[in-house]
C-alpha cells in the first residue's frame, strides 16, 4: 500500500510542478508564436517517447511487468514518436497539421490507456523498475504538453498569438 501511494504522490507532485512550469515559462512563449512555430518544441520533446521501448528491455523493468502492459506502452510510444516526428518534418506543409491532430490524439489516448492498463493489471510500481521515472516524471509533462499542443491545434492559423 505504501508503495502505491508513494507512487501516486509522485504522479501528483509531478503534476503540480510540471504545471506550474507550464503556466509560468512555457505557455508563455509558445502563445506568441504562429501555430506551426509553437508546436515544434512540443513535437520535438515528444520525438523522444521512443523511450518507451524500454518497457521491452529484461534488466530494466521488473520480470514481473505483465506483458500486456509492457508491450502496449511501448509500441503506443514508439508509434506517437514517429508521428511526431513526421508531423514535425512535413509542419511546413499543410498535412504537418493534420499530423500533428492525429499525433496529438494518439499520444494522449496512448498515455492514459496506459494509466488505464495499469490499474486494470494491478501494476504495482516496483515492477517498473529503472523505467518508475516515466509515469512519475516524464508522463505528467506529456499530458501537460498534450493539452498545449490541443490549444495551438484549436486556434486559427493567423498570426495573431493564444491569449
Amino acid at each position: 500500500m505504501l508503495q502505491q501511494l508513494c507512487f501516486f504522490a509522485s504522479v501528483a507532485f509531478s503534476f503540480i510542478a510540471w504545471g506550474i512550469v507550464a503556466k509560468r515559462y512555457i505557455w508563455p512563449k509558445l502563445r506568441l508564436l504562429q501555430r506551426t512555430e509553437a508546436l515544434r518544441p512540443i513535437l520535438i520533446l515528444h520525438s523522444f517517447r521512443f523511450i518507451g521501448l524500454a518497457f521491452l528491455v529484461p534488466g530494466v523493468v521488473s520480470p514481473d511487468l505483465p506483458s500486456a502492459f509492457a508491450h502496449a506502452d511501448a509500441y503506443g510510444d514508439i508509434v506517437a514518436a514517429t508521428l511526431a516526428l513526421l508531423s514535425l518534418a512535413s509542419l511546413s506543409r499543410g498535412v504537418g497539421v493534420v499530423i500533428a491532430w492525429i499525433w496529438n490524439l494518439w499520444g494522449t489516448a496512448d498515455l492514459f490507456n496506459a494509466f488505464y492498463q495499469g490499474a486494470h493489471v494491478s501494476l504495482v510500481p516496483g515492477q517498473l523498475g529503472a523505467t518508475y521515472f516515466l509515469p512519475t516524471l516524464v508522463v505528467p509533462l506529456l499530458l501537460i504538453t498534450h493539452g498545449l499542443a490541443f490549444r495551438i491545434l484549436l486556434q486559427q492559423a493567423q498570426r495573431s498569438p493564444v491569449l
